[in-house]
């Protein structure tokens, strides 16, 4: 069976129209375009009264791949996961190692603790606690009518 692509005339190259298709094939191959879908996880950023919550979705890891650092107020967490399979006594045609790292920094605000910050890793989300300051978090009282 041959699959025959169609060009819609979108894409006219007069001089060899075997030339697109063949890097249309390549740049569009759903292989390369998973892989370069998602580079760095996807983050949610919530604030409280008293603490911020930064929760990243990184599925697949362990607590042991994560490494957070603090720098003046800069927030940085990454993660590096290798995964090789091998299977001596085969005799391999093609073999795949698995290689995935991300970086994500967080500028913190002047009201963050950096003294407090906690991290917990469950379920493929990695949720950081950061702290309030006492004088940062809000301040509610009730203001009489004169």
């Amino acid at each position: 069976m041959t699959l025959v692509k169609f060009n819609n005339g979108l894409k006219n190259n007069a001089v060899n129209p075997f030339f697109n298709d063949v890097f249309d094939s390549i740049l569009n191959d759903s292989y390369l375009g998973n892989k370069l879908v998602a580079r760095v996880p996807a983050v949610n950023i919530a604030e409280t009264e008293n603490e911020f919550h930064i929760e990243l979705a990184v599925p697949g890891l362990k607590k042991e791949d994560f490494k957070i650092n603090l720098d003046k107020n800069v927030l940085t967490v990454s993660a590096e996961k290798k995964a090789e399979s091998t299977d001596e006594g085969k005799k391999f045609s093609k073999r795949e190692y698995s290689y995935s790292s991300f970086t994500r920094s967080f500028t913190l605000p002047e009201s963050a603790d950096h003294s407090k910050i906690e991290a917990d890793y469950a379920d493929g989300i990695l949720k950081l606690i950061v702290a309030k300051k006492e004088e940062a978090k809000f301040q509610s009282r009730e203001i009489a009518v004169k």
